[in-house]
């Protein structure tokens, strides 16, 4: 067994004991392995593994993976912040799309989705704590921007994301994971359908799922610590 199959199957089992700690069902959490900065063979062993959905913050970075590893079905989730210049690349490669957060970037990710292609997926970033670092759209201005993305062609709308600030305990991050639970409910209450709630990572990940999280984002339990960029 590979380090990185033996990571991933450690990360299974944590989130397989916070599933059953808070009375879910492990088949509503998705494991999207983050794998940025690791090359495409990081990414084989891990497919090799099982794993078919990986994050990636760069652009191009994810470009040349999903190039180089087109052969393997896997699923591919853009996770990093989108500048406009980089909209066409991203909506004919990628498959998810987690970080929309103005409505300018939903339009062009809409406009230049091939319609060969399946629909792009898209959570809502939301800046659930106001960190000051931190993107995503105010939690009072995302139902706004969340019908605006709905009504969007070539784009389903699936649900939220949130990379808060990190928290001293356990307690202390649920709490700020249940808000985020609670406005993706409210915005369910308003008619949205969402079903992906995109938070929690490798320091937090039990906490996520305690509060609700359906796919949790982990790198460095998978993949080791990374270098600096």
């Amino acid at each position: 067994m590979t380090m990185i199959a033996g990571n991933l199957q450690d990360v299974r089992a944590r989130i397989a004991t916070a599933c059953r700690r808070a009375g879910r069902n492990v088949d509503d959490v998705t494991l999207l392995a983050v794998s940025k900065t690791f090359g495409p063979d990081a990414v084989r062993a891990a497919a090799a593994a099982g794993q078919r959905a990986f994050g990636e913050n760069y652009v191009q970075e994810g470009l040349d993976k999903i190039a180089s590893l087109r052969g393997l079905g896997l699923e591919w989730h853009d996770i990093g912040p989108i500048q406009s210049n980089k909209t066409r690349a991203v909506a004919e490669h990628f498959d998810w799309v987690h970080t929309v957060d103005r409505l300018k970037i939903a339009e062009r990710l809409s406009a230049q989705r091939p319609e060969a292609l399946a629909p792009l997926q898209v959570c809502i970033q939301v800046n659930i704590d106001g960190g000051p670092a931190k993107s995503g759209v105010a939690p009072a201005d995302a139902l706004a921007l969340a019908r605006a993305v709905a009504a969007l062609p070539r784009l389903k709308l699936r649900g939220l994301m949130t990379i808060p600030e990190p928290a001293p305990d356990f307690e202390a991050a649920r709490a700020v994971h249940a808000s985020a639970r609670a406005l993706f409910d409210h915005l369910n209450a308003e008619g949205l359908g969402l079903d992906t709630l995109s938070m929690g990572m490798s320091d937090d990940l039990e906490a996520a799922i305690a509060a609700g999280s359906t796919m949790v984002r982990i790198g460095t339990a998978i993949f080791g610590s990374r270098a600096p960029k």
